[in-house]
């Protein structure tokens, strides 16, 4: 006996859009897992370092150790002997034209004595000789100081150049890396504002070749968004359709099936054989 069904479905052209976007995502599906992946994820899109930035790695370091030349003539310019170098190589000559002039006016000192003592008719005698004694004793005292003075000045100048060399080359070695180190940071700002200049274009780039890599899958799945709304939108198409009667062999094929069925359930010792 026929049976009859009532079947609702949508109306052809959703259902043809249905179909049209199985197809398409399926084929969307496809390409998007064939794809090469390392064209949109690889290296290529990552920035590499700006040559600001190499030169600013370089700059750093060979400034590594910069002060040590302007530390060493600091400590070169310390120490018991750190004076010598800067004492005037004209020192003897100002201290022997110095002391020359004082001898001739001491030469004149003992003239006049001797001509004092002439005048006096004592010339040749004891108090005569014990001026001049007293004399030579004082000038000599008055001539070692003044040669000390002379020396003393001459010293004091050399500590007061050797002390200057000393906190010139001290502030330089503290200025000449600070300076470095302002113009390697300066390269390292500048390279780095490049670098993701040019890493917002390989993004930018990157983002584009997803889009294009997704296009199809994504318009695919717009299409299947609006096929939705339309199913949602239509009334379906309500179709009676017969189901024909069975024929005897098949009626007889269903029953033996079945009682096959029903033995094997009962007698589950004999499954598998035969």
């Amino acid at each position: 006996m026929a049976v009859n069904e009532t079947v609702v479905r949508p109306s052809e052209f959703i259902e043809a859009g249905g179909k049209t976007f199985l197809n398409d995502l399926s084929t969307a599906v496809g390409d998007y897992k064939a794809a090469d992946l390392s064209k949109i994820y690889g290296p290529q899109f990552v920035a590499g370092q700006d040559p600001l930035q190499a030169e600013a790695v370089k700059q750093a370091t060979q400034g590594i150790g910069s002060f040590q030349p302007f530390l060493n003539a600091a400590q070169a310019a310390t120490g018991p002997q750190g004076y010598q170098p800067y004492m005037s190589p004209y020192q003897q000559e100002v201290i022997d034209q110095t002391l020359s002039g004082f001898d001739m006016q001491a030469e004149k000192g003992i003239g006049s004595i001797a001509n004092n003592a002439y005048s006096a008719g004592a010339f040749g005698g004891a108090r005569q000789g014990v001026q001049e004694a007293e004399y030579m004793a004082g000038s000599d005292r008055n001539r070692a100081a003044l040669q000390a003075q002379l020396l003393g000045q001459g010293f004091n100048q050399a500590q007061n150049l050797a002390q200057n060399q000393f906190n010139q080359q001290s502030a330089m070695a503290s200025q000449v890396p600070n300076l470095q180190g302002q113009q390697v940071a300066g390269l390292q700002t500048l390279g780095s504002g490049l670098q993701q200049q040019q890493q917002a274009q390989l993004s930018a780039q990157q983002q584009l070749a997803t889009q294009n890599l997704n296009q199809d899958l994504t318009a695919a799945q717009q299409y299947g968004a609006g096929v939705t709304g339309l199913i949602a939108g239509y009334p379906g198409k309500t179709i009676q359709e017969n189901t024909p009667n069975s024929t005897p062999m098949a009626n007889l094929l269903g029953t033996g099936t079945t009682l096959a069925g029903i033995y094997k359930a009962f007698n589950p010792s004999n499954r598998g054989t035969g």
